[in-house]
């Protein structure tokens, strides 16, 4: 084997090992913000552990899989597709509000499987359709800042209120909350003093360490999700046949159009990173595979699907925008929900170091939100188009959930969720009032 034999060996085992690094650090990323969805529900729906397990695997397998059908055939960028946040809100609160409301959970669960059903038959029909022009038009600039600005809190402060580790008591564990924060300041200092590639596997860097610290910290403590052997591939709509219950399928019609418009705000902010253009063929093939894999997550107790933003936060603080890691972590994910003895393992990852990780990752989109507005100026009027909608949310999301349990069952989804309420009052703002003319006004003041 001659030099330049052994030199192209050499690189192509490094560019190999960087692949494998990558991907690993996908693969916590989609792990982690997968893995403490289906246990939530299953606790909220009263399920066995091993119907709780089964859907874990689920959510794995067809997270999985969605995520490498976007890369290869859907909007062809590195970012996750998952189980929705805005999905994951909806169902927690009506849940949790069963009872007082009168109604059963199998009942509460057929109605959201119906929902589901409906809202992701909604996805690939509209989408096929070319709904993203309509949506973009909407969405404006100040209308996306508001979103993500929105969604920057909200998963902020939970992850925050996990890495404390704090409870529905109002109490936080102190000696974990300490660790927490160590593995927090331990990613960001390696993200800003990281040299070369370092800074890149912050996030992976952040989980094997904070993992390690805890067992040793908090030695025979069980820390994260416990893993079940048991894999039903064929336990069908575990939460409830669907049934048609109005309140709750018109509920999940319009978050799903919410969760649509998600996907205008992530694409559109994901382009700005990967200095391109997403196409209106992207728009579409990316909201069929999102339908139709809400339709598939109705049928085996899944949340529906959508594009997560903390893609965003993801890709800028770690640089790794090779499709190519993105699908080898996917594929990770696929072969993690077909094998539950690796499950039982992986699940042992302690929540509270998770959510300091991600804590840090998520920073990243506050920049986005505020790059979303370069170029626009505010006056003591128009600084209303950011202010109102944000702080409304933000107002919205600090109100306890009790408070709301006096409304219809049906409203409570969309009026105890700030985000919600944040982008319809940004989208009013944008639709109503005509900004323009207040711009002008000042400047003429000026002049004068």
């Amino acid at each position: 084997m001659n030099r330049h034999q052994e030199q192209s060996l050499q690189n192509n085992i490094k560019g190999a090992s960087s692949l494998a690094l990558a991907g690993i650090q996908w693969f916590f990323f989609l792990f982690t913000n997968t893995v403490v969805v289906p246990l939530s529900i299953g606790h909220n729906f009263q399920l066995s552990p091993e119907a709780i397990a089964a859907s874990m695997q689920h959510a794995f397998l067809l997270t999985g899989a969605v995520c490498i059908l976007q890369a290869f055939f859907g909007h062809r960028y590195a970012v996750m597709d998952g189980p929705s946040g805005l999905w994951w809100g909806l169902t927690l609160s009506l849940t949790a509000s069963a009872s007082s409301a009168g109604m059963s959970l199998e009942r509460i669960g057929g109605g959201l499987a119906a929902g589901f059903l409906l809202a992701g038959l909604t996805m690939m029909i509209l989408g096929g359709l070319g709904a993203a022009h309509v949506l973009q038009k909407l969405f404006t600039p100040m209308v996306k800042s508001a979103m993500l600005f929105l969604m920057t809190i909200q998963l902020t402060m939970n992850f925050f209120k996990g890495m404390i580790g704090y409870t529905e008591f109002g109490n936080f564990n102190l000696p974990v909350a300490a660790l927490s924060v160590a593995i927090a300041f331990l990613v960001a200092i390696i993200q800003l003093k990281g040299k070369g590639k370092l800074g890149n596997y912050s996030i992976l860097i952040g989980i094997v360490t904070g993992w390690i610290a805890y067992s040793f910290v908090f030695p025979g403590q069980h820390a994260g999700a416990s893993g079940h052997q048991n894999l039903n591939l064929f336990s069908w709509f575990p939460w409830g046949t669907p049934k048609w219950e109005p309140g709750i399928v018109i509920t999940a019609f319009f978050v799903g159009l919410v969760n649509m418009t998600n996907s205008i705000t992530t694409l559109s902010s994901v382009e700005k990173i990967y200095g391109v253009q997403t196409s209106s063929q992207q728009y579409k093939r990316s909201y069929m595979l999102t339908g139709l894999f809400t339709m598939l997550s109705a049928c085996v107790g899944v949340l529906p699907f959508g594009l997560f933003a903390s893609s965003i936060g993801f890709l800028e603080s770690t640089r790794i925008l090779k499709r190519a890691a993105f699908v080898v972590g996917a594929g990770m994910l696929c072969i993690l929900g077909l094998t539950p003895s690796v499950t039982a393992f992986f699940a042992q990852i302690p929540p509270s170091v998770g959510s300091a990780v991600l804590f840090v990752a998520y920073l990243q989109m506050f920049g986005t939100a505020l790059r979303t507005l370069e170029g626009t100026t505010f006056n003591s009027k128009t600084i209303y188009r950011v202010a109102l909608p944000v702080l409304t949310g933000v107002a919205v999301m600090n109100i306890p959930a009790e408070a709301f349990q006096a409304l219809p069952m049906y409203l409570i989804p969309i009026i105890s969720n700030g985000l919600v309420i944040g982008v319809v009052v940004s989208l009013l703002l944008e639709t109503t009032v005509d900004w323009s003319k207040m711009d002008n006004t000042t400047t003429a003041t000026k002049a004068a």
